[in-house]
Parts: C-alpha cells; structure tokens; sequence
C-alpha cells in the first residue's frame, strides 16, 4: 500500500485512456502467478492466473484502450509522453521496437553451363583485344546482393542520466553542456550555471542556467508568462512550467529543482500552495541571485563576499531550515560574461529592483547603466561611486530618451566641466527604479532643480549677487512665460547655454512626461512642472537684461525671449504644445524676418492666373486643325502643279 501511495496517481490515471486494467503479478514468496483485473466500476479481482507461471518474476500490466485512445498504440507517441515526464528514471524504460537494415547476401555459385562455355570459345582467335586487366578484375568479383529485413529490439527510451543527482563535483563541463542542450532544445551553450544541493529539513537538488539569449517575446509576454524552471519529483516530471515558482522578473532562467519531500499523489494547483514550495522558492531565488553576482564580480575583479549574508541568515524564518548546501558548482565567468548578460537580460533586473522589495539591494548591485565617461561599457554604482572626486557629494544621473540626446544636453556642462561623471538614465523602466539613495550618497537628477555641484557658501553668495542684479529681468520672463513655467530662477548648472527648463524636485522630468503622453491612456497626466533657470553669465542673458531695462513694451524683445524659451524647452527634452505650434511658426516669421530686414507688412508676391486646361486643350486642337487644313492645301497645290506640268509636256510631245 505504500507503493500506491507513490505512484497511485499514476496508476490510477491509466483508466483515463484503458477501459480495462490487467495487472498480472509473480512474487518471488509465492508459487503462484495471480492477476488483479478492474474496469474502474467500483470494483476488481483478484484471481490465480490459469495459464501457470508465465512471467517468472515480476509484473506486466496491460491496458486495454478505449476507442479514442488509440494514438497510444503509437510507437512514437509512447517514445514521447515516456520522455518528456520519465526521462531520468533511474531505472531503464524500455519499449518494442523495430527498423529496417539493408544486409549483405552471400554470392551465388556460378552455373557450370558459364564454365562449358567459357571454354568452348574459339581460343585461335589471335586478333582479339586484350582486355584491361582492372576489367577482367572486375568480372571476377561476384555480384554484391542486399536485402532489407525488419529487426526488432528493445529500446530504451530513458538514457538521459540525472546530472543533478550527482554530486557537481562529479560531473565534467561537458556533460553539463550536453544536459543543457539536450534539457532545453538549445543549440547554444549557456553563459552561466549553478548547481547545488540543499540539505537540512528540506532537501532537493538543482541546476539553475542561465541562456546565453533572451527568447523572442520574453518581455512582450511578461506579465502572463510562466516559470522556465520544471519540478520534478523523485525524478518525475510534474510541471515543466510553474506559475509564481520563482519571481517573474527570474523567468529567463532555465533549469529544474528535483525534490523527495513533495507527494506525487496531489494536484498541481494544491502542490503550488505547498508550505515545501514556498521554502524551496526563497532557496532558488537566493541561488540565482547570488550566481549573478558572482559573474557580475567576476567582470569587475570584485571577489568580496556578499555583505547581506548574515543579514539573511538572521531574517530566515525557523521552519525554513535550509541548511546549507551539501554541494555546489557554478561556471567560472569570463571577463565580459555579465556584460553579455545585461545587454539580453538587463530589463529582467530592473523589473525586479521595482517589484521585490525583500532583494532590491541585491538587485541594485546588478544594475548598470552608461554614463558620459562610459558611453560604451555600461558601470555599476559601485564603480561610479569608486571614482568619485572627492568634491563630489552625490550620484548624479540624467532621464532622456536616448544616450545621443543625453550626452548633448546643456544639463551636463558644469558637471563635466567640473569633471563629473553623470549617468544615463535612458530606458523607459529606468524612470520607474524609484532610487533615492545608494550606499551613503544621495541620487540626484541633473534635470531637476536643487542641483548640488559642490559649490559650497561662495557659490551660494554668488547666485544670490547675481539675483539682485537679474531680479528686473525675471520679473520680466515670469509675466512673459506666465503659466507656461512655475517660477523663473538664477542657475549655476550652466556654461555655453543661456538658460535651461528643470523641472521641480519631486515632480515628473522632461523624459517621463513623455512617458506618459506615449500610453493609451496617459496623456492627460504626467505633466512636468517647468522652471526656467538662466545663466547670469552669458552675453545673450547680459544684453537681453540691459533691453529690457530700457524698454520692456518691445515686441522683439518678447519675440528673442521666446525664441529662447522654445529653444531651452527642446534642449531640455520637452516638446512644443499643440495650442502653441501656430504661434511657435509666426514668431519664429517674425525673428527672420526682422534679421533679414523684411518689412512685417511685405506681401507675399501675387500667384499668376494660369488658363484652364479645357481651354489649352481646344486652342491645341484649333491649331492642330488649321495645320492639316494647310497641309492640306499645300497637297492640292502641288498635284494641281503636276497635272498642268504633265499637260504641257503631253502637247509639247
């Protein structure tokens, strides 16, 4: 009964496809041979067998199919439900099979009447030509014949064996690489693996894989997508997709998790709540996690231990029980692995920095970004915060919507002329990460205002000297730009621009309101409050504030600083509003105009009137008509010339 117990669900399930089950048994304690025979009414026999002893030792089943289960009786159908659920069975499945073989016959004996022949050939005839000797070879050797027969055999479908179950020390690089092949259907190696075995209160083995290319539609299909990861249990098969089996932002990863402490008799969805699951779930999420850190260090030269490790161990719950892992083994990263890694799956840690809270730490280790002293190489924060001067107080980072439009913004000119580095924040996801703040240093946005670049009091005295001497030509933008902008302001962030649009501190950027516009449903919110900050120290700023002081009213000054205004707003990632395009094009008329000395009032030059085609068409035609009438004419003057010529020459003759 303990048997049953194990494999009943599988037992039992033969009725699905058999409308009569027979079990015929020899016990090696028993002289007899008995047979159980049911046909699931309820009810079953159990009796001796009347042929005898026929089988010797052991048990044969037979099935009696239902009509609509004759696809069973399919060779290859057997091969692959046998394969696909009891591949790594340790003992041996084997099914009757057969094949064709071509053999070779043994040559026939020549005939003795070939012989006679032979030699009753006219041996006198001298002109005869020698033949090749290759060919006389040739006629000796006797006819090859063939044959195709059918063979049977037992096949034995389940020769996978079980590389977890070994100890990974055991176990060579090559036999994992044909496992992987040979598990997944790839025809690429992996980038990076791990496998291990947990010992403690719960046991299972694993080996976690991670590919070397995402699959087509991995994000199109995120939110609906399972597990890669199959379970199996006591190396059967019971799902090769699992939902919430680890965390969707893992999904990417291939492998399996084979454990003796889960019941094979129970359902999938009463196996998914199981208390087992959930334990094993933290343990394979850890595992992973932990492999890519290690291929992420590998790429820095980083060989420090992780530092949450003790963290963990004293957050682990008591009826976890882990223990630690009796075994373990994970490929050895080469110098670019992670960065291979990041470009295919980068998208799968940002998702997973925004959705699991309990590892985001661990998470935001393996971001990397781009930044304007590494435009090709992505670097991590704790690279970035490595080579931070000394002046500098915090990370610095820029929303755009590509590093092209990034690397040319004005936001950038102080900090690079202070020889700051500033990261590109230029994936739509990276607007959602949410960092505030990393290790002891403070994320701050260049787009936003409240810039700190380490000026310290003395740039503090300076801005508010200069917003004493500018205070006039702010009033004078804020009534200009009106609702346009939150507030207008004195700015240190900049160099060869004369002002720039932020936006405030805890409000959206440039960049994720343009987020927002490119959703369905997106377009009425999500709007950035501007601010207008001004470099006191550039000549255009300078003349425009001497202009204003003298006349205010002058409608070419309003036209510059809007031209100013609609020129920061594209550099700073905004874009014109519809209501203001029409305006946006008559001023920018307005400004050419004037700088090309153009009069407001010249007209534009009057369009000639051109005839109508129908009209064209009948002057054509009266033409063409009037040169046939005169061709014409010409004909008729010249046969009327030819006929006299030749009267005259008749009476001459």
């Amino acid at each position: 009964m303990s048997l049953i117990g194990q494999f009943g669900v599988g037992f039992y399930s033969s009725f699905l496809v058999a409308d009569e089950v027979t079990v015929i048994s020899k016990s090696p304690e028993d002289g007899s041979q008995n047979i159980w025979k049911s046909t699931a009414d309820g009810s079953f026999t159990v009796s001796t067998d009347p042929r005898g002893v026929t089988l010797g030792r052991g048990t044969s089943v037979v099935l009696t199919l239902k009509e609509d289960a004759s696809e069973f009786l399919d060779n290859s159908e057997l091969e692959r439900v046998v394969k696909r659920y009891s591949q790594f069975l340790q003992y041996p499945i084997k099914l009757w099979s057969s094949r064709t073989e071509t053999v070779e016959l043994p040559p026939e004996p020549k005939e003795e009447e070939d012989e006679e022949e032979t030699e009753g050939e006219d041996e006198d005839d001298d002109e005869l030509v020698a033949e090749d000797e290759d060919d006389e070879d040739e006629d000796d050797e006797p006819e090859v014949r063939t044959e195709e027969r059918t063979v049977y055999f037992w096949k034995q479908l389940n020769d996978q064996k079980p590389v977890w179950t070994r100890r990974p020390s055991q176990v060579d690089e090559e036999e994992y690489e044909s496992f992987y092949k040979s598990f997944t259907k790839a025809s690429d190696s992996y980038l990076a693996k791990s496998h291990f075995r947990a010992e403690g209160e719960i046991e299972f083995d694993s080996i976690l894989f991670v590919p070397r290319s995402a699959p087509w539609g991995l994000y199109d299909n995120y939110y609906t997508q399972k597990s890669s990861l199959a379970l199996y249990v006591r190396r059967v098969l019971v799902a090769d997709k699992f939902e919430d089996f680890i965390p969707r932002y893992l999904n990417f990863m291939k492998g399996l998790v084979d454990s003796n402490d889960l019941p094979l008799n129970v359902n999938r969805e009463q196996l998914q709540k199981n208390k087992i699951m959930k334990v094993i779930s933290k343990k394979v999420t850890r595992k992973a996690l932990d492999m890519l850190r290690k291929l992420a260090e590998a790429e820095e030269g980083d060989d420090d231990e992780d530092e949450d490790d003790d963290e963990e161990a004293e957050d682990k719950p008591e009826d976890e029980a882990e223990g630690d892992d009796d075994d373990e083994a994970e490929s050895e990263a080469g110098p670019s692995e992670y960065s291979k890694f990041y470009k295919e799956f980068g998208r799968s840690i940002k998702l997973g920095v925004i959705e699991d809270t309990k590892n985001r730490k661990k998470l935001v280790d393996l971001l990397r970004f781009t930044s304007i002293k590494h435009p090709e190489t992505p670097i991590s924060l704790s690279a970035y915060v490595e080579e931070m001067p000394e002046a500098q107080k915090n990370i610095l980072y820029m929303s755009a919507a590509s590093q092209t439009e990034a690397a040319s913004s004005p936001f950038l000119e102080r900090a690079t002329s202070k020889g700051f580095d500033v990261l590109f924040f230029v994936e739509n996801l990276d607007e959602y990460l949410n960092l505030n703040d990393y290790e002891d240093f403070t994320l701050q946005s260049v787009t936003k205002e409240g810039l700190d670049l380490g000026d310290g009091k003395g740039g503090d005295a300076y801005k508010e000297e200069k917003k004493e001497e500018f205070q006039e030509l702010v009033d004078w933008l804020k009534d200009l730009y009106d609702s346009k902008v939150n507030k207008v302001e004195i700015s240190l962030r900049l160099e060869s621009s004369p002002l720039v649009i932020v936006t405030t501190k805890y409000g959206s950027t440039a960049n994720m309101e343009r987020i927002t516009k490119g959703q369905a449903f997106g377009r009425s919110g999500g709007k950035a409050t501007k601010v207008v900050e001004i470099n006191p120290r550039h000549p255009v700023m300078v003349a425009l504030k001497d202009k204003v002081v003298a006349d205010k009213e002058s409608q070419e000054l309003k036209d510059y600083a809007n031209v100013l205004f609609d020129m920061a707003l594209i550099q700073s990632g905004f874009s014109i509003e519809e209501d203001q395009i029409e305006t946006y094009a008559k001023r920018l008329e307005r400004v050419v105009r004037e700088g090309l000395a153009v009069s407001a009032d010249a007209a534009v030059e009057p369009m000639p009137e051109f005839p109508d085609e129908e009209e064209e068409d009948e002057d054509e035609d009266e033409d063409d008509e009037d040169e046939e009438e005169e061709l014409e004419d010409e004909e008729e003057e010249a046969a009327e010339e030819e006929t006299e010529e030749a009267a005259e020459e008749k009476d001459e003759l």
